[in-house]
């Protein structure tokens, strides 16, 4: 049976970090949590673009207690200095929900030397989720979820040229940093079991939303876009799902259940061989680490 949030129970006491939770689908994903009265942190890389985003959910739901705080994902300072003003205020973590992400832009290297897109939807999250495990794991029934996408199924992981600094593909870039984020689900699933923990690894898809994220699509594109995708309201009810769903367990993914989870209301979905081998996901999780200079915990 399809999902939504009507099924979810109340959420009152729980608190949840919504990375790039300003627009889009992380907006409603936030608004959506705040609806069930959740504690929702917009942390966002423009913090004068939360707090507008504050006031559109506190606009629409009164009793809403949604507080912003700066991160930039792209940025491995940015996510090392959040995570340890977290830390230092919270001793608790219910849902860490890694949304943020770019899709398809020219090629930029950050500052860290990662290409841009690998290092906002993929990188950061990694090494944001690592920094806030031991906090997460101390909250029961804790999840995390890692938005992914169908574009995970549009090629591999470049492990020759992850950075993609020769024969740059916008397309290709974009992909491979979401399968790596599914990846990631997957194998962060696998070591939370292995030692025991009961934080649930969790991905969500959202179909084709219209979304911001489409603005770098090519222009022969764009105007097709309405016609195939679902709002964003609609796009975040998978992540919504994967965050609130009884149902749902670790390892698990959800996405629309309409033709080839374009759009659709939201179920537990099928995903790529490529992005449940595990050998892959060992040498991407060993490379992240020394990309990143991040350690999870030493049982993981």
């Amino acid at each position: 049976m399809p999902w939504t949030l009507s099924d979810a129970t109340d959420q009152s006491g729980r608190l949840a970090v919504i990375t790039g939770a300003n627009v889009g689908l992380g907006y409603y994903t936030a608004l959506g949590l705040a609806q069930k009265g959740a504690d929702v942190i917009l942390a966002c890389r423009k913090v004068e673009k939360a707090s507008t985003a504050q006031a559109k959910i506190q606009a629409e739901c009164p009793t809403a207690n949604v507080s912003t705080m700066q991160l930039d994902v792209s940025k491995q300072a940015s996510v090392k200095q959040f995570a340890h003003t977290f830390n230092a205020k919270y001793n608790k973590l219910d849902l860490l929900i890694n949304n943020a992400g770019i899709m398809m832009p020219p090629f930029v290297e950050t500052e860290d030397g990662f290409e841009s897109q690998l290092a906002t939807n993929y990188l950061g999250h990694f090494s944001l989720t690592g920094a806030l495990l031991p906090t997460l794991n101390a909250t029961p029934g804790a999840r995390v979820i890692s938005l992914a996408s169908l574009a995970h199924a549009w090629g591999g992981i470049n492990f020759q040229d992850l950075n993609f600094k020769q024969n740059y593909s916008a397309r290709l870039a974009y992909g491979q940093s979401k399968l790596a984020c599914l990846i990631f689900s997957y194998e962060l699933d696998r070591r939370l079991k292995a030692a025991g923990a009961t934080t649930l690894s969790v991905a969500a898809h959202p179909g084709v939303s219209a979304t911001s994220l489409t603005r770098y699509m090519p222009k022969f594109i764009q105007p097709l876009a309405p016609l195939v995708a679902q709002s964003a309201r609609a796009g975040a009810d998978p992540t919504l799902y994967a965050a609130l769903g009884e149902d749902v367990l670790g390892g698990h993914y959800t996405g629309p259940d309409g033709w080839r989870q374009m759009k659709g209301k939201a179920v537990k979905v099928g995903s790529s061989t490529a992005s449940r081998d595990p050998h892959t996901a060992k040498k991407l999780w060993e490379m992240s680490e020394t990309m990143t200079g991040t350690r999870f915990l030493s049982d993981l």
